[in-house]
C-alpha cells in the first residue's frame, strides 16, 4: 500500500510540474505575441479592417453552419470544451491516429490571431487555451464568432469571410445563399484541400458533411437538406473551368 501511495504521489507531482511548466511557457508565449500591447487593441485593429464583417451582417444559415460543423456546443461551454477534449482523446487513442481535435472556436480565434507561425505544438496549445480564457472573459460569444469568421483562411489567398465571398462567389457575405453558406463553412477545415477552384469534388463532399451536421444539430430539416444536396451538382457547375 505504501509503495502504491508513493507511486501515486510521484505521478501527481510530475503532473503538477508539467502543468505549471506548460502554463508558464504558454503564458510567456501569449505575452510575447501581444508584444507589449493589449488584447483589446489587437482586436480593435482587426475590427477596423475595411472588409471586416460584423455579426449582424452574417447570414443566419452561415452562422448555424459554422457552429454545427466546427463547435456545436460553442454557446454552451467556455474557453475549452472538456467533453470534446475527452472525445478527441478517446477517438485518437482507440484509432492510433490524430483524426479528431478538441479545439473550440475560441481557441481557433486565438490561434488565428497569434499563433499560426508557432512551431511548438504543446506550448502553442497551452498559449491558445490561456488566450481563449482571456477572449471569453472580454468578449461575447457573438463577438468571438465574428472574429473567427473574419480571421480564418479560406484558401486561394483569401483571409476572412468577406474576401473569400468576393473571391469565390463574386458577392458580399450578406448575400450568401444556403448553398453558399454551407460551402463556405466547410472550407477552413483544410483550405488547400477544400478550395472549390482546386478540388470541387472534395469541396462538395465537405459541404455534405456540413449539411449533415446542421441536420444533426436541428439547424436544418431532413427535407431541406435533401433538396440542397440534390442541387449541388448544378451549384458546382459555376466552378468548372
Amino acid at each position: 500500500m505504501k509503495i502504491l501511495r508513493n507511486v501515486l504521489l510521484i505521478i501527481l507531482a510530475i503532473i503538477l510540474i508539467v502543468g505549471i511548466t506548460l502554463y508558464v511557457s504558454g503564458n510567456n508565449m501569449y505575452h510575447e505575441a501581444l508584444a507589449g500591447d493589449t488584447l483589446e487593441n489587437v482586436i480593435e485593429d482587426i475590427q477596423s479592417a475595411p472588409d471586416y464583417v460584423e455579426y449582424e451582417d452574417l447570414p443566419q444559415n452561415y452562422i448555424n453552419a459554422v457552429i454545427a460543423v466546427e463547435d456545436h456546443r460553442f454557446r454552451e461551454h467556455g474557453a475549452i470544451d472538456l467533453i470534446a477534449i475527452g472525445r478527441a482523446i478517446y477517438v485518437n487513442v482507440s484509432t492510433f491516429s490524430l483524426r479528431e481535435g478538441g479545439s473550440t472556436i475560441t481557441q481557433q480565434v486565438a490561434k488565428n490571431i497569434f499563433y499560426i507561425a508557432e512551431t511548438n505544438p504543446v506550448v502553442r496549445k497551452s498559449a491558445e487555451i490561456i488566450t481563449a480564457f482571456d477572449l471569453e472573459d472580454k468578449y461575447t460569444k457573438n463577438e468571438i464568432l465574428e472574429l473567427y469568421v473574419n480571421t480564418i483562411y479560406f484558401g486561394d489567398g483569401y483571409y476572412g469571410i468577406e474576401e473569400a465571398c468576393q473571391g469565390y462567389l463574386n458577392k458580399s457575405t450578406s448575400e450568401m445563399s444556403l448553398a453558399d453558406s454551407t460551402m463556405m463553412a466547410g472550407i477552413p477545415n483544410a483550405p488547400s484541400v477544400y478550395s472549390p477552384t482546386v478540388n470541387p469534388d472534395l469541396t462538395k463532399s465537405r459541404q455534405e458533411k456540413v449539411i449533415s451536421s446542421m441536420v444533426e444539430n436541428n439547424y436544418l430539416s431532413d427535407s431541406d437538406a435533401n433538396n440542397l444536396v440534390n442541387s449541388l451538382d448544378e451549384y458546382y457547375s459555376k466552378f468548372e473551368n
